[in-house]
């Protein structure tokens, strides 16, 4: 009998290398793709080196100073660096907050439209933002938020309301930041739960008519826990996103009078280490926000497993 089992066992091996190499093209296919993902993303890793070195550009990394970890003590007796790392976490954890509650919402929202030209109109429209840089959606926010001649101003001139400086005002930059960035991607990411609602299946909607249930309590009672499992992966996954609030954004909205609770990691790098020239401060932080970042995606995807089953590999 064990004999019969080895026999098997080879066979199946013996098959699955017979199969792999009549897929020799479709592993060509992908090659060009491992080349680039080497080239641009493992190769420079090299340079995370630096983070250790007091570098120097004109004696490269073979030849700056080696100071250990003096960069990452110097990153948390920094003044500024606190503050920076609570900024990020707190837009970034108010994106993901208003950001799930609007795209749950729209989703619901949608999927109770009947007729499916108005559907796929409305659809469209909210996607479109998402398409857009933020370089392009910057300029057009900072000339309607415009404090003296912007559209919003004037309309909140018009009703008897004072004049808000959205963009130079600390509390209110943080709503602006929130509130944009929820505008451009509830619709792009309210696609992953309508795909859920479409998996839900259409008996436990019947059988709730007729026990007299109305819409609300089907949503309630029916589509809410059908949701939980999509809900708590997508909230899990994103925990690894927790460090990162939006460079793009930020960059293009932001400017000194709002760096108390505007000023994300990215941007103080970007300020810090390529502006100021600090390459190796600057490389520090940004090792120290891909290790916690690499700390979140493993604890995401294991509270998602265990929670809602969830697994990739």
């Amino acid at each position: 009998m064990q004999t019969v089992i080895q026999q098997e066992t080879i066979k199946k091996k013996r098959e699955r290398i017979v199969r792999r190499r009549d897929s020799w093209h479709l592993y060509l296919m992908i090659l060009p793709a491992i080349v680039l993902t080497l080239l641009f993303v493992y190769v420079p890793m090299g340079g995370i080196v630096m983070a250790f070195q007091e570098y120097k550009p004109y004696l490269g990394i073979t030849g700056s100073k080696w100071v250990g970890l003096d960069q990452f003590v110097f990153l948390f007796e920094y003044p500024d660096s606190s503050q920076v790392i609570w900024n990020t976490l707190r837009i970034a954890v108010l994106k993901l907050f208003f950001g799930t509650i609007a795209t749950l919402t729209f989703a619901l929202l949608i999927n109770e439209v009947r007729k499916k030209w108005v559907r796929n109109s409305v659809q469209t429209f909210v996607f479109l933002p998402h398409f857009l840089s933020w370089v392009v959606l910057g300029g057009i926010f900072i000339e309607l938020l415009d404090p003296k001649n912007g559209l919003v101003n004037q309309l909140l001139g018009a009703l008897g309301f004072e004049s808000i400086f959205f963009l130079g005002d600390n509390n209110w930059f943080l709503v602006t930041v929130v509130g944009t960035e929820v505008w451009k991607e509830f619709g792009y990411g309210s696609i992953i739960f309508l795909a859920a609602l479409a998996g839900i299946n259409p008996a436990l909607y019947e059988a709730a008519q007729l026990d007299g249930a109305n819409k609300w309590k089907q949503m309630w009672h029916i589509t809410l826990p059908s949701l939980v499992p999509t809900i708590v992966v997508c909230l899990t996954l994103s925990l690894s996103q927790v460090l990162n609030a939006g460079f793009d954004q930020i960059f293009n909205l932001y400017n000194p009078l709002v760096y108390a609770k505007g000023d994300i990691i990215d941007t103080f790098v970007y300020r810090i280490g390529l502006i100021g020239g600090n390459y190796s401060f600057g490389t520090a932080i940004g090792l120290f926000k891909s290790v916690v970042g690499l700390i979140l995606i493993v604890g995401g995807y294991r509270l998602a497993y265990k929670v809602a089953g969830y697994k990739i590999f």
